[in-house]
């Protein structure tokens, strides 16, 4: 099942990659008028700067796909009847 369940996950993973850099767009906006500073760029704008922007900018980009990940694990399940993965973490 899981190989049924992987080109569904790539799918919903480059649209959900998609939709967290435009709500990045949207909250940096909010935080600063100047476009969000980029690693490969020689003027960053300072490196608190830098490092505010890819901190938020990956716990955007991570909440979304988890979030994603998550319901098309839950959609699959519901159509084929098969949890594609762990069902919980191992206990220690």
């Amino acid at each position: 099942m899981k190989f049924l369940f992987m080109p569904f996950s790539i799918a919903l993973g480059l649209a959900a990659g998609m939709v967290g850099r435009k709500i990045f767009e949207q909250v940096w906006g909010v935080i600063d008028e100047e476009e969000p500073p980029h690693p490969q760029h020689r003027d960053t704008g300072g490196w608190i700067k830098l490092v505010g922007a890819l901190l938020v900018e990956g716990a955007i980009f991570r909440l979304v796909r988890g979030m994603a990940d998550h319901h098309a694990r839950r959609g699959f399940a519901w159509l084929t009847g098969s949890w594609p993965g762990e069902e919980r973490p191992e206990s220690e």
